[in-house]
């Protein structure tokens, strides 16, 4: 088969073409990328999510794609560039999509990060013979970042209490690998998670004991976060970004756990014990 990684030059990108290299199995993997010269040992095509005409060139002749959404936080960008991959991948006729969404995905008026989300969903299963849908949980390692920054204070800050089943980007990018050599998912929408769910209390103590530090969890009223991060003098995109996600933990939009990391890769997910292991080695 031929298949496609759209978005390869990103983080996850560059983890899903490498777990397909490493299987094998005599594919030929096609990295697609604003800078296609940077995709290492895959075969690389320009593909730009803001020139649908690059897409469509870049997805001809694909049995099966994986689409990953772009960073991208003004309020409608991200969908604009959903549903232009979408829209160029089924003008090409790609066997089967992939779309990467999030947990917790629901109809939401921007700029509410699961409004792109939502909006790419509904396309994808209207318009593509065959499709997937892969939601991820919060990334262990955007929580590690997050973590890092919060330990300067010693306080790490949510809305509400909540259940969060963080996610290796790893385990994401070998749970796609294997649904994209694997057979028997059309029509089907997974959820990669962790292992379990853990509350902001839990996960600051994890936290605090992988980085010999301390650091406590505490709930803010949304105005009081808003301010908060304001005051960092953060961009307004990515206030509402870090507001919009709070309040899908605070909903219960992240407090779930599936085996399907471990039924789509072959292996179970790595817990958040084990991520901040890696990131706090013992000194």
């Amino acid at each position: 088969m031929k298949i496609g990684v759209s978005g390869a030059s990103g983080k996850l990108g560059t983890a899903i073409v490498a777990e397909l290299l490493k299987r094998g199995g005599g594919h030929q993997i096609v990295a697609i990328s604003r800078t296609p010269s940077t995709v290492g040992a895959a075969q690389g095509r320009e593909g730009d999510y803001d020139r649908p005409a690059t897409l469509r060139t870049a997805y001809a002749g694909l049995d099966r794609l994986v689409l990953i959404p772009t960073t991208a936080l003004a309020p409608g960008v991200r969908a604009r560039q959903n549903l232009a991959a979408i829209d160029a991948a089924v003008s090409a006729g790609v066997g089967h999509i992939l779309f990467f969404s999030s947990a917790g995905t629901r109809g939401m008026a921007e700029p509410n990060v699961w409004a792109s989300y939502f909006a790419a969903e509904q396309r994808l299963m209207r318009t593509a013979s065959a499709w997937s849908i892969l939601r991820m949980n919060y990334y262990a390692e955007s929580l590690l970042d997050e973590a890092k920054m919060s330990l300067a204070d010693g306080v790490l800050t949510g809305l509400a209490e909540n259940r969060v089943a963080f996610v290796s980007r790893d385990d994401l990018a070998a749970a796609a690998a294997g649904l994209l050599t694997g057979e028997g998912h059309h029509g089907a929408i997974y959820t990669g998670t962790g292992p379990a769910c853990l509350t902001g209390a839990q996960r600051a103590a994890l936290i605090a004991k992988a980085a010999d530090r301390p650091l406590e969890f505490m709930v803010l009223p949304r105005e009081a976060l808003k301010a908060g991060l304001e005051q960092a003098q953060l961009p307004p995109d990515v206030v509402n970004v870090v507001l919009s996600i709070q309040e899908g933990f605070a909903v219960g939009g992240f407090d779930i756990v599936t085996g399907d990391i471990e039924r789509l890769s072959g292996r179970p997910p790595r817990s958040l014990q084990d991520v901040l292991a890696a990131a706090f080695p013992p000194t």
